[in-house]
């Protein structure tokens, strides 16, 4: 059983409130083997979580390639839904939706810090972010996965719609999008 008194099912990957705010329990790791894990699924609304969110986004997706500070954020920051998965304080992984158009949106930004992945982060944070498109009438998500991701989203529900650009001379991106509910 786990802390609510339930019991550990190995199916379950997560639930969601009323609120959008999703409470992850039990995942499966790579060995199949049941780890528990708590983490939430929710909008920044601190100082830290915004520090630490684009922290982990420059960490993950900037740093590697010698990018400075601040190549992390654009002039659509303001505009759009940021997304958190947070463990003990600490903030394990990020995404950002921005609405492009009135039936569209796109989600960037995607990172899951090295000692969380695989662990069910990623796919709560597109879950909630589709959800939050959903409650504003988006029918339609598009990114550009780096090549390297391009499975992940497929497991999704993504589709590859055709190729997309060369980060930094070497990050082979796809275009891929999903229709939503």
């Amino acid at each position: 059983m786990n802390s609510t008194g339930r019991s550990i099912d190995p199916g379950f990957t997560h639930r969601c409130d009323n609120k959008q705010h999703i409470n992850v329990d039990w995942v499966l790791n790579a060995k199949q083997k049941i780890r528990a894990t708590m983490f939430d699924i929710k909008q920044p609304q601190t100082e830290s979580e915004f520090e630490q969110y684009y922290a982990l986004r420059w960490r993950i997706l900037r740093a590697p390639w010698q990018q400075p500070r601040g190549s992390e954020r654009d002039e659509h920051e303001d505009k759009a839904i940021h997304a958190i998965a947070i463990d003990n304080n600490k903030v394990i992984g990020v995404a950002r939706l921005q609405q492009t158009d009135m039936a569209s949106a796109q989600i960037r930004y995607m990172a899951v810090d090295e000692t969380m992945q695989n662990q069910g982060v990623g796919k709560a944070l597109l879950d909630y972010l589709e959800k939050q498109a959903i409650t504003l009438g988006i029918h339609v998500i598009k990114l550009n996965a780096r090549e390297t991701h391009v499975g992940f989203y497929i497991k999704q529900g993504y589709a590859i719609t055709g190729p997309g650009h060369i980060l930094y001379g070497e990050i082979r991106h796809q275009q891929m999008q999903k229709q939503l509910a």
